[in-house]
């Protein structure tokens, strides 16, 4: 995925709802690597060791997706929660 940023204060709901489709479009990607590595170790194209080094990658690679859409979707609802309230509230 490219470079990520890890402060969104000074992006608009539209740039980071764009964020989140690249973020999805990345899970999908890794979803397709996932099962052609799988499926390459089925067909034993590849070794078990060679299976396992790049299975532990594409683990990590899913939790740091899961992590930002995590950040992704508090952004959203942070922004989307702000504007149907019409801001903060008063506490009267």
């Amino acid at each position: 995925m490219s470079s990520w940023p890890e402060d969104f204060s000074a992006c608009s709901l539209k740039e980071v709802l764009g964020w989140q489709a690249e973020n999805r479009a990345w899970n999908k990607e890794l979803r397709l690597k996932t099962n052609s590595l799988v499926n390459s170790r089925l067909a034993r194209s590849i070794s078990q060791d060679d299976y396992l080094a790049n299975r532990k990658l594409f683990h990590e690679d899913a939790a740091e997706c899961r992590r930002r859409a995590n950040i992704l979707d508090a952004q959203i609802t942070r922004r989307t929660n702000g504007s149907l309230s019409g801001g903060p509230s008063r506490g009267t």
